[in-house]
C-alpha cells in the first residue's frame, strides 16, 4: 500500500520486505489455501493470479470456507497490529492497569506523547464487529484494501495535524478458552477439540463491552491527559458508545472534548440522553455526522431527529467506504472547530496591562 504526505513523498511501509501478511500466513497451516498478500497499493491479491480474494475455495463446503475466512481475518488483525506499532509507531497499552499476572487483559494503542502533550488529541472509536483496533471493517480490508478498511490513514493525518492519537479496541471483550486451545493445537499439530464443544468465555475486566472499554480508557487515560482539546471520530456503533460516555461522564466530556465526527452512527440522542436538553444542545453544537448517501460529499442530508447534530453526505453509498471517503472532510471540520474554540478562548481571556499589573503588585 502507498500513502503520501502533504509533500507527495511516499511514506508507507518502508519496512515492507520484513513485515508482510504472507509471513504470518506461512506460519499457519493454510499456506496453500491462503496464497494471498497485500500488494504495493495495499490491496489483497492472490500471489499467482493477482486476483482479489475468493471466498468459495472448497466446493460445497460453506463451513470450511467460513473457517478459512476466519483464519484470514485473524491473521489480518495481527498484521494490522504490527502496522500500528511498527509503521505508525504507536504503543500498545494493556488494561486493566492493575491486572494480575494470569488475568485476561485487553489493550489499546496510543502515540508516544498522547498523554503528556498539551496539543490536541484525536480518539478513534470503531464500529461493532469481529474486527479489532486499527480497522474500520474487515470485509472492506479484504475487498477494497488497507487504505479504505484500516484506520491508518486517519492515524497518519491525526499525528500530522493534531499531535496525539488514541486508537481504542472496543471489540476485544472476552477471552475464549476454546479458541485459545484450538490455536495451541493449531501450532503444535495436536487434534483440535470438536466444534460441538461448549465455548468458555471469560470477560476481560474493564473491557467486557465496547461501552465499558471506552469508559475505562477515558477514566484512566484520556481524562488525565495533558491535552485540553480532545476530538472523537466514531463509526457506526462507536457513535452510540460515545454518547453513552457523554451521558456517564457529562461534565468531564463537555469540558475536554471540543468536537465529534460521527460516521454512519447508530446513536439515538433523545433516547440515550433521557431527554437531557443540555446533552442534546451540546451534541447539536459540537458534533457532525457523515452518512452513506448518494449526494456529493459534505452536502446536507435531512435528518428525522430534530435533536440530532448536522448530517452531511459521506460522498458514497457504500457503508464500508464511508470512513475513507470523508477522511479529508472530517479533518477539515475538526481543524475549523478547534480554531473556533481557541479563538473564542483567547477572546474571553483577561487582557493583562501594565496598569493592572502595577495595581496587583500594589495590593500585595
Amino acid at each position: 500500500m502507498m500513502m503520501t504526505d502533504s509533500t507527495g513523498e511516499h511514506m508507507w511501509l518502508q519496512i515492507q520486505h520484513e513485515l508482510s501478511l504472507r509471513k504470518l500466513i506461512e506460519g499457519s497451516e493454510y499456506q496453500e489455501e491462503l496464497k494471498y498478500d497485500f500488494n504495493i497499493k495495499g490491496e489483497l491479491r492472490h500471489l499467482d493470479t493477482s486476483e482479489s480474494f475468493v471466498f468459495n475455495y472448497y466446493n460445497n463446503s460453506h463451513e470450511q470456507n467460513h473457517k478459512r475466512y476466519q483464519v484470514l481475518g485473524h491473521l489480518i488483525t495481527q498484521y494490522v497490529y504490527e502496522l500500528l506499532e511498527r509503521v505508525c509507531m504507536l504503543q500498545k497499552v494493556y488494561i486493566p492497569t492493575d491486572a494480575a499476572e494470569d488475568e485476561p487483559r485487553s489493550f489499546f494503542f496510543m502515540s508516544e506523547n498522547a498523554l503528556t502533550s498539551s496539543s490536541s488529541l484525536i480518539v478513534l472509536l470503531q464500529d461493532h464487529g469481529v474486527f479489532r483496533a486499527g480497522q474500520w471493517g474487515q470485509k472492506t480490508i479484504v475487498s477494497e484494501g488497507l487504505e479504505h478498511g484500516t484506520q491508518i490513514p486517519f492515524i497518519k493525518m491525526a499525528l500530522q495535524s493534531h499531535g496525539g492519537v488514541i486508537v481504542l479496541n472496543p471489540n476485544d471483550n472476552f477471552f475464549d478458552l476454546k479458541t485459545e486451545k484450538e490455536r495451541l493445537s493449531f501450532s503444535t499439530g495436536e487434534e483440535s477439540p470438536p466444534s460441538t464443544q461448549s465455548v468458555w468465555w471469560i470477560p476481560k475486566r474493564g473491557s467486557s463491552s465496547p461501552e465499558e472499554h471506552t469508559l475505562y480508557v477515558w477514566d484512566h487515560f484520556i481524562s488525565k491527559s495533558a491535552a485540553k482539546n480532545v476530538a472523537f471520530i466514531a463509526h457506526g456503533y462507536g457513535g452510540l458508545v460515545f454518547v453513552d460516555l457523554l451521558v456517564q461522564r457529562k461534565c468531564e466530556v463537555m469540558n475536554k472534548v471540543y468536537s465529534v465526527a460521527f460516521i454512519d452512527s447508530v446513536h439515538n440522542t433523545q433516547h440515550q440522553s433521557r431527554s437531557d436538553t443540555e446533552i442534546q444542545k451540546w451534541i447539536q453544537k459540537y458534533c457532525r455526522e457523515w452518512v452513506s448517501n448518494s449526494k456529493p460529499l459534505d452536502k446536507a442530508v435531512g435528518s428525522l431527529m430534530k435533536v440530532n447534530c448536522p448530517v452531511v453526505s459521506a460522498g458514497t453509498e457504500k457503508y464500508g467506504l464511508a470512513p475513507s471517503c470523508c477522511l479529508h472532510a472530517i479533518f477539515k471540520y475538526l481543524k475549523s472547530t478547534l480554531k473556533a474554540k481557541t479563538t473564542t478562548a483567547v477572546r474571553h481571556s483577561p487582557v493583562v496591562t501594565r496598569s493592572s499589573t502595577s495595581k496587583e503588585r500594589g495590593n500585595k
